[in-house]
């Protein structure tokens, strides 16, 4: 009866092991083609120098961790319809911090 029930659980918690989402690293050739393909041209626009990169690097920009960054992008991708995926998301948030922001993870 013992050998049952511990089998159940060894069971039940493999099971649970091979349900869990599964993280993969992020993808920085595709986080910076949706930075070149939906962001750079907005950006260019927005800081007046026909330069999309300067939003990143400003002296007066908003972003200060890599948190507000991650709260950028989703926030970018949500107000302007970019219809990202999450993982998407992740990509330009690692290509972005990787190119401009270098912050810790």
């Amino acid at each position: 009866m013992k050998m049952i029930f511990l089998r159940s659980i060894a069971v039940a918690v493999f099971s649970a092991l091979l349900s869990a989402p599964v993280f993969a690293t992020p993808d920085l050739a595709n986080g910076k083609t949706i930075d070149q393909q939906k962001c750079y041209a907005c950006h260019a626009k927005k800081t007046g120098f026909g330069n999309g990169d300067m939003i990143y690097t400003r002296s007066d920009g908003k972003v200060k961790s890599l948190a507000d960054l991650k709260k950028m992008v989703s926030l970018c991708n949500a107000e302007l319809r970019l219809d990202l995926f999450p993982e998407d998301e992740v990509d330009v948030t690692a290509f972005l911090n990787k190119q401009f922001y270098k912050f810790k993870p």
